[in-house]
This record gives C-alpha cells, sequence and structure tokens, in this order.
C-alpha cells in the first residue's frame, strides 16, 4: 500500500483537482492559438463564461496570482499558457509560488543545478 506524502504549501494535482479545475485548463489550453489569446485580451469576461468558468476560477485568473489558480483547479503547465499572454514564463510563476523575486528564485534553481 502507497503512503500519500503531503508537501506543505503545495496542492497536488490529483483526479479530483484534474475534475474541479478542467473549465480552467480547457481554457488555458486553448491559449495554444493566438487568436484565442487576442479574444481573451479583447474581453476576459466574456471568454472566461465561454468555456464556463465558475466564479472561484474567473476570480483567480482576474488576480494573476498563480497559487490562486493552483487553488481553483489549474495545472502548472496549462496555467503556463495564460501566464504567456503577459509575458512570463515558468520562472516567474515559480517565483510567485515560492513568494520570491524571480531573480532569488532563479539563483536559488541555479544553486541548486549545482549541487
Amino acid at each position: 500500500m502507497s503512503q500519500k506524502i503531503t508537501i506543505p504549501g503545495t496542492t497536488p494535482f490529483d483526479g479530483a483537482e484534474a475534475m474541479k479545475g478542467y473549465a480552467l485548463n480547457k481554457m488555458c489550453f486553448s491559449f495554444n492559438d493566438k487568436v484565442n489569446r487576442d479574444a481573451f485580451v479583447a474581453d476576459p469576461e466574456a471568454y472566461m463564461s465561454q468555456f464556463g468558468l465558475n466564479e472561484q476560477q474567473k476570480a483567480a485568473i482576474r488576480s494573476k496570482q498563480v497559487l490562486e489558480l493552483i487553488a481553483a483547479g489549474g495545472n502548472a503547465y496549462y496555467l503556463a499558457k495564460f501566464a504567456g499572454i503577459f509575458g512570463l514564463d515558468m520562472q516567474d510563476i515559480g517565483a510567485q509560488q515560492t513568494g520570491m523575486s524571480k531573480e532569488a528564485f532563479m539563483a536559488k534553481l541555479a544553486a541548486y543545478a549545482q549541487q
């Protein structure tokens, strides 16, 4: 029997989270196409409604805060599509998640890679 491991401050992306975040992740996946990114930027509220986001998901999108998006069922890989609209990359997302500046987060990654 496997034991469930929890890491403080993290939200495991399991089946329940996948179901919870389906609409949010589906919308973020749509951002692979420029026409969809442009449609979102032109009218975010209409675009979110088109995908059936719930109020928690809409509030998280409006906030642009990664931890709120993850709490709403977002998957980091799909959220990167959303972040890209605003010129953010995975290091920006990691920095937000850890409460660090991007520079400090990248330095921490570099130090870890040196080990």
